[in-house]
């Protein structure tokens, strides 16, 4: 379900494993990363449609509640399949160039969001 040297998953895969304990593995076929929760993922697929939807490369992320509206107005993002019901999006790579700063805070907010508070403080210098 991707390229171990697909070059959009070697930066993200940069960006997440610059977090404190972060580590990847492969879950349903997608290379994921966790802090022991799951708060980014390469690839994943949307139901925007009505069928299921592979979209390959892309970065699913949860997002906070006061964030979503405004993301979804951007067609670059979608509900991705089974994760968005929980709060998650996915930010299709496709859709336009793809904007790392973007991506790097995409990837701290949803790592804000799941990771142990005692990271958090780490992260923030408390």
């Amino acid at each position: 379900m991707f390229c171990d040297d697909d070059p959009w998953l070697a930066e993200l895969r940069a960006i997440a494993l610059g977090y404190s304990e972060a580590y990847e593995k492969v879950s349903h076929g997608r290379p994921c990363f966790f802090v022991p929760k799951m708060f980014a993922m390469y690839g994943g697929s949307t139901r925007e449609t009505g069928e299921m939807t592979a979209v390959s490369h892309c970065v699913l992320v949860k997002v906070d509640a006061s964030d979503r509206s405004a993301l979804q107005a951007d067609d670059r993002f979608f509900l991705p399949g089974y994760l968005g019901p929980s709060g998650w999006l996915g930010l299709d790579f496709d859709r336009a160039d793809v904007d790392w700063d973007e991506v790097r805070e995409l990837v701290d907010a949803s790592f804000r969001l799941v990771a142990p508070r005692r990271l958090v403080k780490q992260l923030d210098g408390l």
